[in-house]
């Protein structure tokens, strides 16, 4: 982001601050208190369920000005809870680089971390390691029985460093070897652990990530986990978004135990997959940003535009957000004005069937601007804030890498006025926590005086970043 990029990310803000104490966009509207109209919205807070996935809609202003106004839609699909719900039998793939840089302690707790999966897997799991530097060696896929076992263990004694880093060549290797056995496991999926970055094989990032968007065509999920600093955090995030896997970043390899066992549950208590959420955008409105996922597909159905985004797998019990700045336009006091209409398509996997569900989101137009500040939604407010802030702090980390400090700064300091913003509605307490934090991403930012400092500070950031846009179960 350069200069003007700083100050157009800096009106953002404004224009949000504006919208959390109650002022309308457009500067001729009267701001005297006029009889309420008789609206005709829905509940600004609506749950829709018809299958293993609820969706939850908040609308940020159910009452908006006549003339322009920005308004942010939440979304947070929740997964059933089954109690007593065993595990699925999984199709396991575990792909290690072993290439020079991973020589020494992080590839020994990488195999340790290994030979504790093998140990949490059942008889009628199955599990291939594939294992790469310049070359790919592999092992296919076998059943975890007891004999298998100590297979699998040696195999994994014998993993060694050596040579570049060809992530390519591992993750064709390992989705051939689990096509195999696709068909006998309801869930597959594809984990890879790296602390690099491609230097070797197939290196252009939209490449490796049609790969990635390959597999997940092909029935399997992957996974992505960057140990290390020197891995790119960019490229490691697309795997699992693509993927509709989790992305985990750790500095510390020892951690790699407990997130193979959390990706293990999370792939083998599954209740949906190929998830996705179409917004559509009627005439009168439009999409500003869906903050924190880029869409995979654009269309038009008659005047109304479509935008689809990919979800992950959802496990049960979990839980992602999303959050959609919209630009709505108000014409006559009383008037209902379709926001959006948001349909959740997935496959129900305790059904075993296909399932759609729709969101209606609406709100009623008001020339009344003391009515639009009252009937704010708190919670929407501190959710959109939230959100402003993951990108604002992506935007800091490569201002950061820029050598901008400056400007990164800057960011920070915008997102706690916007947090504190949604916190003079929502109430004070209930940003407490997130100001807290973004005094941490300043102190921490002071402390990155050097590159290893300066990566590992980066990819902190933007792990936090995807928790503020509402990743929360594809982040571990």
């Amino acid at each position: 982001m350069n200069r003007t990029g700083i100050f157009l990310a800096v009106a953002g803000v404004l224009a949000l601050l504006a919208l959390v104490v109650g002022l309308p966009r457009n500067s001729g509207t009267s701001t005297t208190p006029v009889p309420d109209p008789v609206p005709v919205i829905v509940n600004p807070t609506s749950t829709a369920s018809n299958g293993s996935l609820s969706i939850t809609t908040r609308l940020s202003h159910p009452f908006v000005m006549i003339g322009s106004n920005d308004v942010f839609v939440t979304a947070d699909i929740k997964a059933a809870d089954v109690p007593g719900k065993t595990r699925s039998p999984v199709n396991l793939a575990l792909v290690i680089d072993r290439s020079g840089s991973m020589s020494g302690f992080k590839l020994n707790q990488a195999k340790q971390a290994a030979r504790q999966l093998v140990s949490q897997l059942r008889p009628e799991d199955r599990l291939t390691i594939v294992h790469y530097g310049s070359d790919v060696k592999a092992m296919e896929g076998v059943n975890a029985t007891d004999e298998n076992r100590d297979r699998l263990l040696a195999y994994i004694d014998g993993i060694w460093d050596d040579g570049g880093t060809n992530i390519a060549a591992g993750l064709t290797t390992a989705r051939d070897l689990l096509m195999r056995s696709k068909h006998d496991f309801k869930v597959n999926r594809i984990v890879l652990i790296s602390d690099g970055q491609p230097t070797e094989g197939i290196t252009d990032h939209a490449s490796l990530i049609d790969l990635a968007r390959q597999v997940r065509q092909d029935g399997a999920s992957l996974s992505s986990i960057g140990v290390g600093t020197d891995f790119n955090e960019q490229l490691m995030e697309a795997f699992a978004e693509v993927g509709a896997g989790a992305y985990a970043y750790l500095q510390d390899a020892a951690q790699l135990e407990q997130i193979f066992q959390k990706d293990l549950n999370a792939a083998s208590t599954q209740v949906a997959r190929n998830v996705t959420l179409t917004i559509k955008v009627p005439q009168g409105a439009s999409l500003v940003r869906t903050l924190g996922y880029t869409p995979i597909a654009r269309s038009a159905s008659g005047s109304d535009e479509l935008v689809t985004i990919a979800l992950p797998d959802f496990a049960a019990g979990s839980t992602e957000r999303v959050v959609i700045e919209f630009a709505v336009n108000g014409q006559s006091d009383g008037q209902a004005i379709d926001v959006s209409h948001l349909t959740l398509n997935y496959t129900d996997l305790l059904a075993s069937q296909p399932v759609t569900t729709n969101a209606f989101v609406r709100a009623s137009v008001t020339k009344d601007s003391t009515l639009v500040q009252q009937k704010q939604d708190g919670e929407a407010l501190v959710f959109a804030a939230r959100a402003q802030a993951g990108a604002n702090t992506q935007a800091a980390v490569e201002a950061l890498k820029r050598g901008d400090r400056v400007e990164a700064k800057q960011l920070f300091e915008a997102n706690k006025r916007i947090i504190t913003g949604s916190g003079g509605v929502k109430g004070a307490p209930s940003v407490s926590v997130d100001l807290e934090e973004q005094d941490r991403l300043i102190q921490g930012l002071d402390q990155a005086n050097d590159e290893g400092s300066i990566n590992a500070y980066s990819k902190q950031a933007r792990k936090k970043a995807r928790i503020d846009f509402g990743l929360f179960g594809s982040t571990y």
